[in-house]
């Protein structure tokens, strides 16, 4: 460690003695055409989102906007602990260096594929299916992205059910000059190489953006080397200061090899082994957006989006649990046949926002009102028999064992209005309006003579309605805000899909329902303290689970009953403190900007109610127990979760040094402390990380930056796996660093 910290310095030394060099020569008669050097400095982050912003309502709502260029992280490998440092309650699952999917979640809600977020990009959707699968399988490279807005429970009437909120990622765009270009290459540990290229630019009524990224890797585990590409197309006409048109199409496609799970013997043994060499996934992507902006009067304006998806899941590969080898077998001299499993979404949507302002009183009142049409199409092939090869390859001998289709049909109506009763209190009403139908068709199984087993075509329709009300109340920089919003989490199109041809799907399964509230204390004093205080209480009713039953047909014999089982309370206190000692002490002329920030999270996340059963005995003697998980608590859901860190700021140098902690989590409902033999089930401790990160820019348009990521070398885990990618523990990656260069011109 002390060889490691004498480096860094001496690394951050030499950036100081090369700023001095660069004021030396600018002061040398002989190189006088050199610009001014322009002095730059991070800014105090996360920001608030204003009122309102994009035709959208944020008065009394509990959110962040996180700034790429106010904060130093690995934006190369989207390092998610990093970038989210600044945000209280925010989990991660870190199973991969690849950095190609953002796992993040909320107030003690699963991080898988940020699936408890209305993830967006640009304000539309991004996920495979916002209702039936919501698995954010694509998110947009940090070096495109300007901000990261996140909108916790409150989200949940403008934009969506999910009880998480909402989660957007604001891409760059060029808004003063007629061409630019921007370059930025990385380098680091384990074969890290990657490159992000763009041009922009506006002039006159024309405005254009276009960037492609390119990302491979190795990884830090055996048998994790991967491919990943994004490319994007913007293009904006501005018809007149009232009305602009504007087209967006993104393309990703990637190709990685899973390394696969472990089990906690072979965790201890070697962390980067992996026992899976033929294992592979992929997800070709596209979205695109058309999208509105017109001021039809003084006080009205609208925003419409007509956005769409066409995108693949694919995977295949040998997926037993890591105590089961994946061996050459004696008899046929070849590797076990693979299994391959294809999903194809195509998702269309339209969705309309406008503020409406009018006079109340003395005071300017905003309603804010929209609806949204939505269809989403998904074909699920599954069990496929693949080869016995190693390389990611597709082909299957015969037919797809499961081959199905799933629909969505949404139609949404929604509105807040924010009453202001005087220029520091306001009050916003809500209410949202969703009416959904699920429907599912097609083969779930071929039985042994090659017949088709068809699911009976089913359809679940339902209507919703969503209410909720904010308050705000500004006293001076700061504001107090509180916040209720009734949420709700779709049937699953995994909650309608029976595991086996015995098992039963309850015929009147309900959505989740609940809401979240929270309160809070948010803003600036002094100059020199940011900070945001608050407290939560979440409500997830009507969770859906599997018990067992009995039935005679004839003789008795159980069978899995998927249903509603019960409730789980999240809990807990959000806090985030920033403070600028320099500017405190007022020396930051001298010494340049020093920000010690803290984020603080206790999550209390405890099953209230779930029943479970347990069969003993056989047939005819069959003894059901059935139990309850009462105060149990919530898989995957840390007690708490503490980020510490360290900004420095000088001149045209920025550092970042920053600890996250992390209590341990449960990864079943039963809160199996013991893990299980496979490395399946079983809690998993607490871990604690170092991370490093800095940035110097130079003449203007130039910058160079580094950093270490795991600097105490950790080993740990935040997940295991029931399937894909492992199934078994699922290692982070150890010490690994990264440089890179870039210009913007």
């Amino acid at each position: 460690m002390k060889l490691l910290f004498s480096a860094v310095f001496t690394f951050i030394s030499s950036l100081l003695i090369a700023q001095e060099d660069l004021y030396d020569l600018a002061l040398n008669d002989t190189v006088k055409k050199l610009s001014t050097v322009t002095i730059t400095v991070k800014q105090q982050t996360p920001e608030r989102l204003h009122e309102i912003e994009n035709n959208v309502l944020f008065s009394g709502k509990k959110n962040e906007v996180i700034r790429m260029s106010n904060i130093n992280a690995n934006f190369t490998t989207n390092n998610a602990r990093e970038v989210f440092s600044k945000v209280p309650g925010v989990s991660v699952w870190e199973n991969e260096g690849s950095g190609i999917q953002i796992n993040v979640g909320v107030r003690g809600l699963s991080p898988n594929r940020s699936w408890e977020l209305n993830t967006r990009q640009n304000g539309y959707d991004i996920s495979s299916d916002v209702f039936g699968y919501p698995e954010a399988y694509y998110n947009p490279p940090l070096e495109a992205v300007e901000a990261i807005q996140l909108v916790r429970g409150g989200a949940s009437l403008q934009f969506g059910s999910q009880f998480g909120g909402m989660l957007n990622y604001v891409l760059k765009r060029e808004t003063e000059k007629p061409f630019s270009f921007e370059t930025q290459n990385t380098i680091g540990r384990y074969g890290l190489m990657s490159s992000y290229n763009a041009i922009g630019g506006t002039k006159n009524k024309f405005s254009y953006y276009i960037y492609n990224h390119s990302r491979s890797g190795k990884g830090w585990r055996e048998n994790s080397g991967y491919e990943v590409r994004n490319s994007h197309a913007y293009f904006a006409y501005q018809f007149s200061p009232k009305t602009k048109l504007s087209l967006e199409y993104t393309n990703m496609d990637y190709e990685m090899q899973q390394a696969g799970g472990l089990t906690d013997a072979q965790f201890k043994d070697n962390p980067r082994q992996s026992l899976r060499e033929r294992n592979w996934f992929g997800t070709p992507w596209n979205v695109a957006a058309l999208i509105l902006d017109t001021k039809l009067s003084s006080n009205l304006t609208l925003n419409t989006k007509l956005f769409g998806l066409i995108g693949e899941r694919n995977s295949v590969g040998f997926t037993a649990t890591p105590n089961t080898p994946d061996a050459i077998s004696s008899t046929t001299n070849n590797y076990a046949n693979r299994q391959v499993d294809r999903d194809y979404y195509k998702n269309l949507g339209i969705e309309t926002r406008s503020i409406f302002t009018y006079k109340l009183g003395k005071q300017n009142q905003n309603l804010a009102f929209g609806a949204r049409l939505y269809q989403a199409k998904t074909t699920r092939k599954n069990q496929g028999k693949g080869t016995t090869a190693s390389d990611f390859d597709l082909e299957i001998d015969g037919r797809f064992s499961r081959d199905l289709d799933f629909q969505t049909n949404n139609i949404a109506l929604f509105a807040e209005n924010q009453f202001k009763i005087s220029n520091n209190l306001s009050v916003t009403p809500g209410i949202r309006f969703e009416n959904i139908k699920s429907s599912i068709d097609g083969r779930f199984g071929i039985n042994t003579s090659g017949n088709d087993i068809n699911v009976t075509p089913e359809s679940l329709s339902r209507n919703k309605i969503l209410m909720g009300i904010g308050i705000e109340y500004k006293l001076h920089k700061t504001n107090f805000y509180a916040n209720f919003s009734q949420a709700f989490r779709p049937v699953l199109f995994s909650d309608i899909t029976p595991p086996t041809t015995n098992d039963v799907i309850d015929p009147d399964l309900k959505d989740a329902d609940g809401f979240n509230a929270d309160f809070g204390y948010r803003g600036n004093l002094l100059g020199w303290i940011n900070f945001d205080v608050g407290c939560f209480y979440l409500n997830y009713n009507n969770k859906i689970g599997l018990i067992q039953k009995i039935v005679n047909d004839p003789t008795p014999r159980t069978y899995q009953f998927r249903t509603n089982l019960g409730t789980t309370i999240h809990k807990g206190i959000e806090s985030f403190v920033d403070l600028n000692i320099s500017k405190a002490l007022k020396v930051n002329q001298q010494i340049g900007d020093l920000q010690l920030f803290t984020t603080m999270s206790f999550i209390d996340a405890r099953y209230d109610d779930f029943r479970v059963t347990k069969t003993s005995g056989t047939a005819p003697t069959i003894v059901l127990t059935e139990s309850n998980l009462k105060g149990n608590r919530v898989e995957n859901a840390p007690r708490y979760i503490h980020n510490f860190g360290i900004t420095w700021s000088f001149r045209n140098f920025s550092s970042t040094i920053q600890n996250r902690r992390t209590g341990l989590v449960y990864t079943d409902a039963n809160n199996t402390k013991t893990p299980s033999a496979n490395g399946v089930t079983g809690k998993l401790d607490g871990y604690s990380v170092y991370d490093l990160s800095m940035e110097y820019r130079f003449l203007e348009k130039f910058n160079v930056r580094g950093g270490v990521n795991n600097l105490s070398n950790t080993i740990y885990a935040t997940r295991r796996a029931g399937g894909y990618p492992g199934p078994g523990i699922l290692p982070n990656d150890a010490r690994t660093f990264f440089m890179s260069i870039g210009v913007k011109l």
